[in-house]
């Protein structure tokens, strides 16, 4: 007999999206969705920001209302994950020891927190932050303020955190390898705007350092020792230091792997009718010939949606411009673009890091006064992104000046329709 279901091994954005997606392109054989968590798919954008800080309900964090799947004939498995799977027998092998036969496949994992080896990490009052369910904790610790927060790790969610903590009134410290928080991902210029924007509003960082340990009291944390031996009191200790792609499954499988599953640019894995997307893909985007790994948001939607026409054996292609917003406090900053091509290249500001409200663009190939841009970051302003992400798929040569010109619209230095 043949199989015609398909399985989707991962219960986030990019599952949920891949389901919707096979819906509307008129499949009505039966979708299987395999959740770890014990909740419908949500969104995980909003946990560190919106949701985390009560202006969003748990209904709005929700990929699709949760009634969608019935109503729709996906069979959705709560806390039911994937273990293994056998690419020659097309099946996958559940952990209550069931075995699911399915005629595609997509891998949507996601990633796992990061982590370290860090004495006192089984201390009450120690946390990572993933998952709805730690923003419910972690809202629950913050909301009544007066708190000694020591957050460990100076990345996007790090930095989220810390606004969110201090917009609750909490005192905030920050440690992070980095001598300037988010250095790695957008330059020691950008990043240190961020410092001092987190800085004003009572946010104290320790730069360059990490945590030796964690110290308690009667079982509950205290205090975060540094590495320069500095003792830093703390009621609630948050490690987030990143995260690493679920790659468990796929290895079962037998998949090559390398920094997460590699994937083609229609999200195809190297064995049939297996597919891998969202934070866990490492897929070839076609702009630049190179894999990229992103774990955003738009990768995630973006990826259900291609690799589910791709499961129905349509031409879809992954080719978007990857994008990725952050607020904090009253900054709120889109990006889209390829970070591995801005690598040692110092992007140039259109607008006024004074007056917090700019556009900084990343470019390459191209003279000292031209070039091509490859990824722009808005702070504060609106309606920007469409015009960034056509000059970066259209590797249009602009001019540095009209570029920086903030009197020049940027629809102006596209090429004619």
């Amino acid at each position: 007999m043949t199989i015609q279901r398909m399985v989707i091994a991962g219960g986030g954005l990019t599952g949920a999206t891949a389901a919707k997606t096979l819906r509307a392109e008129g499949f009505n054989g039966p979708i299987t969705l395999l959740c770890a968590e014990p909740t419908v798919p949500y969104l995980r954008p909003p946990l560190s920001k919106e949701f985390l800080l009560g202006k969003e309900a748990e209904d709005a964090v929700l990929v699709v209302p949760s009634g969608w799947y019935q109503d729709n004939d996906v069979e959705i498995l709560l806390g039911d994950p994937a273990g293994t799977v056998d690419v020659a027998a097309h099946t996958v092998g559940l952990r209550d020891g069931r075995s699911l036969g399915y005629a595609k496949l997509l891998i949507a994992t996601g990633a796992q927190p990061r982590k370290i080896p860090l004495p006192g990490l089984e201390l009450d009052g120690v946390m990572s932050f993933r998952t709805l369910e730690d923003s419910r904790r972690l809202q629950g610790l913050l909301e009544k303020g007066g708190r000694r927060v020591v957050l460990v790790g100076s990345g996007w969610i790090g930095m989220e955190l810390a606004a969110a903590a201090r917009t609750y009134g909490d005192d905030v410290t920050l440690l992070g390898l980095e001598d300037i928080p988010l250095a790695a991902a957008i330059g020691p210029e950008l990043g240190a705007y961020f410092r001092r924007l987190h800085e004003s509003q009572g946010v104290s960082f320790r730069l360059p350092a990490s945590a030796a340990r964690i110290e308690g009291q009667g079982g509950h944390a205290t205090a975060v020792v540094t590495d320069t031996g500095e003792s830093l009191p703390a009621d609630l200790v948050v490690i987030a230091v990143g995260v690493v792609p679920d790659t468990a499954l796929a290895a079962t499988a037998g998949l090559e792997l390398s920094n997460g599953i590699l994937v083609d640019a229609s999200l195809r894995t190297s064995a049939p009718d297996v597919f891998a997307a969202g934070d866990a893909a490492n897929a070839l985007h076609p702009f630049t010939g190179q894999h990229h790994r992103s774990e955003h948001w738009a990768n995630a939607l973006n990826g259900g949606k291609v690799a589910a026409r791709s499961m129905l054996g349509q031409e879809a292609v992954l080719d978007v411009v990857p994008y990725f917003y952050t607020d904090q406090f009253t900054l709120s900053m889109e990006y889209s673009g390829f970070p591995s091509l801005t690598e040692g290249v110092a992007p140039v500001i259109r607008g006024s890091l004074d007056d917090g409200s700019f556009i900084a663009f990343w470019m390459r190939d191209g003279a000292a006064r031209a070039g091509t841009v490859v990824a722009g970051m808005s702070v504060n302003q609106r309606r920007v992104q469409k015009p960034i992400k056509a000059l970066i798929s259209t590797r249009t040569q602009v001019d540095v000046a009209r570029l920086t010109d903030p009197t020049v619209p940027l629809e102006e230095l596209l090429p004619a329709a």
